[in-house]
């Protein structure tokens, strides 16, 4: 909708018998059935009465710089969905300032994730202006400890946690949170590597509603699943690369509930089929099991139990280890309810071998065959005439795949979302099927040279839904099939051109007509300069992410525009390229989402330049990847400084190598 038809259907004011006369609660429920923001905008633009109900009515906001959120806490009394993730520069005092000139007693679901300026003043503040908080994220947070576990313990109404990567969360946090929030329902501490089997033994024994439960890549014991065991609402239980946890502990935790239905013992390097087989044995509701790159070898014994499993089991997970045709053909057997097969870098997958197996299992929605190289358009026609209802095949390194299954697959399976194509060596005829499939949305293609601007053409002539494509080294692509795809697929919000090389600036400007565009890779487009830059920055207002490194005739007109276009851009890489301090420091100095800095080999920055800089972004930036030589030559401050601010500096040591990809 154009802002002129809603000036056609709207008007522009608030009295008479036109919108304005409508209540709140009605023109909320018409804005909740206009899914595209800028056609919201447009309503909220014409008619002041969308405004109001929009007010009234918003039930979730996402903020990206911290100076508005106290207007905008104040602007949406009905909130229930609070997003801080992407709140550049949110610490303590301003989360705390905003929260107390608002009336937060609807919000229920708070995410901080990677909000690292906030700590457990802020969290304190949080709790205490939210009394019906349900739902709080703080994964990758990763100064959080015990204190910012102790002010989240205050929350008793809590029922969901994350404290993913929340590195100083010990045991003594997690009794906190257990003690605080015994109605907790959904719980990950996943990475957080101080906690131990006394933690989890006493969170098993305080929260009895726990349903969800992540525990990956802690080094907690056998123990740790007895005291899981116990828990007898449990349904799922991800506890990814455990080093202590063997076939002991699943034998342990086979004796409790029969509630659990989804494991993930994926990279559990001691657990073995035998363990599995027993697992299974005391829970035969299992509905998903993940072990990949874990077991070295498929017993009889897991195969016979995943017989039990055969109207439940939906999701088997499988990646990374030697299988057979005569193997498969058991698993289609036995699970043929199964929707979704993961045999990723598994040795000895044939086509005979995925024939048996989706002959009996055609309800598959997503099957993975990521780099197995033994497969040719037969297991694609097998796959295309069994499963109808595909949506997602992954075949990254099936290079012996063609056109000709490929058209098959198009043909017999027109609910296609998902096809990765990478390193397929697949060429346009491919592309000319695939174009048949207009439900399509992430289409993967990099390393495929044989690609050219007229397989994007069929491409952009019929998959209008693509929101993520990758064209990673497809060498073959120029300036006219960006412009075909930019015509025809005006979604897409990933974008992938990284050696692309014969693309130039006049490429750049069809892609600036693509206003969902999130995130673009340009790595080594050594043809395009600042204009191309200019382009994109003015016409992607939503970018977040880009990666200019090696982009060589990249300068500081690039990084000018940059700065006066692209306020939403959060993740920038400017490795190698020639730019200048005064261009660094405008940058910097503008752009108030940035939070994450690639700029190594800076060759025309000086030191006084970075200098500048760092201290115009100091407060804001998360994460920097600089030359370790730099590290001696910074003022101790300037780093102290920015370690203070929640800054984490990733120093590299490599040489300066230029790479010419044309």
């Amino acid at each position: 909708m154009s802002e002129e038809e809603a000036q056609r259907y709207g008007g522009s004011g608030g009295g008479g018998g036109g919108i304005g006369s409508l209540s709140l609660d009605l023109l909320g429920q018409v804005l909740d059935r206009v899914p595209e923001p800028r056609d919201r905008k447009a309503c909220r633009l014409v008619s002041r009465a969308f405004s109001r109900a929009e007010a009234a009515h918003r039930r979730a906001l996402r903020v990206l710089r911290r100076e508005p959120l106290p207007r905008l806490l104040r602007a949406f009394p009905a909130l229930e969905r609070l997003d801080l993730s992407a709140c550049a520069s949110l610490d303590d005092a301003s989360l705390a300032a905003a929260l107390a000139v608002a009336d937060l007693g609807t919000v229920r679901q708070v995410c901080l994730a990677r909000a690292s300026g906030v700590g457990w003043r802020g969290l304190d503040a949080l709790v205490a202006a939210c009394p019906r908080l349900e739902a709080v994220d703080l994964s990758h947070c990763v100064g959080a400890g015990d204190r910012e576990a102790a002010a989240l313990a205050a929350a008793a109404g809590l029922k969901e946690l994350n404290l993913e990567k929340c590195l100083g969360v010990t045991d003594m946090g997690l009794a906190k949170v257990a003690v605080g929030c015994p109605r907790l329902e959904k719980l990950s501490f996943k990475w957080c590597r101080e906690i131990s089997d006394i933690g989890v033994d006493l969170l098993a024994k305080k929260c009895r509603e726990l349903r969800s439960l992540d525990i990956s890549y802690l080094k907690v014991s056998n123990e740790s699943l007895r005291s899981i065991s116990t828990l007898e609402k449990l349904e799922d239980l991800a506890m990814v690369c455990c080093p202590c946890i063997d076939d002991e502990g699943l034998k342990l935790l086979s004796r409790g509930s029969n509630s659990l239905q989804s494991v993930d013992v994926s990279r559990c390097n001691h657990v073995t089929s035998e363990g599995l087989a027993s697992l299974i044995d005391g829970h035969n509701s299992l509905q998903k099991i993940s072990a990949a790159d874990s077991l070295h070898e498929i017993g009889q014994c897991f195969l016979s139990k995943l017989a039990t499993l055969k109207a439940t089991l939906t999701v088997l997970r499988l990646d990374g280890f030697e299988v057979s045709s005569s193997l498969l053909s058991t698993i289609g057997e036995n699970c043929n309810n199964l929707v979704e097969i993961g045999l990723s870098k598994c040795n000895g997958v044939t086509d005979e071998g995925i024939s048996s197996l989706v002959v009996r299992c055609s309800y598959l929605r997503t099957i993975d065959l990521t780099c197995c190289n033994l497969l040719t358009n037969n297991a694609l026609e097998s796959i295309a005439d069994n499963c109808k209802m595909l949506e997602c095949l992954r075949l990254e390194s099936s290079t012996s795949v063609s056109e000709k299954g490929l058209e098959r697959t198009a043909t017999c399976c027109p609910n296609l979302k998902e096809i990765d194509l990478t390193d397929c060596g697949v060429n346009d005829a491919a592309l000319q099927h695939l174009a048949k499939c207009s439900e399509l949305l992430i289409l993967k293609l990099g390393l495929c040279s044989s690609i050219s601007d007229k397989g994007l053409r069929f491409i952009g002539s019929n998959c209008g839904k693509i929101v993520e494509l990758d064209l990673y080294r497809c060498s073959s692509i120029t300036d006219d099939g960006l412009a075909a795809l930019a015509n025809g697929c005006k979604k897409i919000k990933l974008l992938n051109l990284c050696y692309c090389n014969k693309i130039t600036d006049s490429g750049l400007s069809h892609l600036g007509s693509l206003e969902e565009l999130t995130n673009l890779e340009l790595r080594c487009l050594v043809r395009i300069t600042g204009i191309g830059i200019s382009s994109v920055a003015i016409g992607c207002k939503s970018l977040i992410e880009l990666d200019l490194k090696r982009c060589y005739s990249v300068d500081d007109s690039g990084l000018w525009a940059l700065a006066r276009y692209a306020l939403n851009l959060r993740q920038l890489t400017i490795s190698y390229c020639p730019v200048t301090g005064l261009g660094l420091c405008h940058l910097l100095s503008s752009l108030r989402c940035l939070q994450d800095m690639k700029m190594v080999h800076l060759s025309w920055v000086s030191i006084e330049g970075f200098e500048m800089a760092l201290r115009a972004a100091c407060g804001r930036l998360k994460k920097l990847k600089m030359l370790s030589g730099l590290k001696s030559i910074l003022s101790p401050e300037l780093l102290q400084l920015l370690q203070a601010c929640g800054c984490r500096i990733r120093w590299v040591n490599k040489p300066l190598v230029y790479k010419d990809a044309i």
